[in-house]
């Protein structure tokens, strides 16, 4: 029998520090696994890698407790059932959870475990990570509750990180919903190749080389109905002014903050406070967490779409647990299209 093996932080980093991949090590141990009553015994396939997720990698304070030097760290990830003694999970059943450790294999609490029925999801278990998990669900709830889409009242939407995990599907969603125009931020040509030729968006903007408030007053004319905000900093001033009236903001991440000095979600600029109130637009963020009742249902219309092909799953995946550390630098440095994945089995 293999080796179990697990992936441990081993080092801090300051907020304002770039993460290394040499801050993760893996671990082996010849584990017996005894599965007690309430029990389940998980083979890790996938392991979903988020940049909201930095925040674990720092010592100092923040909204996330960071996770303990030298133990495997605990985040979400999808496995398949090898021996249970929990009702109404089987083995050979795909199940997800955000409290899995990082490991090859482990034992855990039946309670704490999502079984996916979708026959799709069973045949491409990492959709419970992607377009039919947290991601897809963080951009469903965040489009419908917070985006305000009307079909027929020809709305501009923005997204911006659209070619990363929530943005790509965000932006899809936003179109199956019945905007009018979907445009979508990103920085490079080829993730805007990407939104538009194979998401079907209706433009993309390279914030690194395109003059983002010519070509945003180009593209939208008569503003932006709704922001789907993946990233804050400067490219989210430049949207803010961009705002027609009676719009709204969905705050998803602010990625472009996350290495800064600043509060998890920090306050706007005067200026852009000031454009915003005249504007009358609402900027709210959101908890995916706040709609776990309906988690349910959004998953089952999730597939439903994926099945149908109006929804697309675009996945940058790293193969073997040992390629957590360089996932984090991937994700964090904008080297993913999609959703960022490890593959573990």
């Amino acid at each position: 029998m293999a080796p179990v093996k697990s992936v441990c932080l081993k080092s801090y980093i300051k907020k304002t520090e770039k993460v290394r991949a040499d801050q993760f090590e893996v671990k082996e141990s010849d584990e017996v696994f005894e599965v007690k009553d309430g029990q389940v015994l998980v083979k890790m396939l996938y392991l979903s890698v988020d940049p909201v997720l930095r925040f674990k990698l720092i010592s100092e304070p923040s909204f996330m407790s960071p996770w303990p030097i030298g133990e495997p760290c605990i985040g979400v990830g999808v496995g398949v059932v090898l021996q249970s003694k929990f009702p109404g999970i089987s083995e050979q059943d795909i199940v997800e959870s955000i409290d899995l450790p990082y490991k090859t294999q482990f034992v855990i609490d039946g309670g704490v475990l999502n079984k996916y029925e979708q026959d799709t999801i069973k045949s491409k278990p990492s959709l419970a990570l992607g377009c039919c998990g947290l991601t897809g669900l963080t951009a469903y709830f965040g489009i419908r509750e917070r985006c305000h889409i009307e079909p027929g009242k020809n709305q501009t939407v923005v997204v911006s990180g659209a070619a990363g995990g929530v943005g790509s599907v965000a932006g899809q969603i936003a179109k199956i919903k019945g905007a009018a125009r979907v445009i979508g931020i990103c920085g490079s040509e080829v993730k805007c190749k990407f939104l538009t030729e194979e998401l079907g968006f209706t433009a993309a903007i390279n914030y690194k080389t395109d003059d983002i408030p010519a070509v945003l007053k180009s593209l939208c004319p008569n503003g932006i109905d709704c922001y789907f905000d993946n990233v804050g900093g400067e490219i989210s001033d430049h949207v803010a002014r961009h705002m027609s009236k009676d719009s709204f903001i969905a705050l998803c991440g602010q990625i472009a903050t996350y290495d800064k000095d600043t509060p998890f979600m920090a306050p706007v600029k005067d200026e852009i406070a000031a454009i915003l109130k005249e504007k009358n637009c609402h900027r709210e963020f959101f908890a995916v967490s706040n709609y776990k009742g309906q988690y349910k249902e959004a998953v089952a219309e999730l597939a439903k779409w994926y099945e149908e092909g109006k929804l697309k799953a675009k996945e940058t995946v790293l193969d073997g647990i040992e390629n957590v550390g360089n996932a984090f630098l991937s994700v964090l440095t904008g080297g993913n299209i999609g959703k960022q994945l490890v593959k573990v089995a």
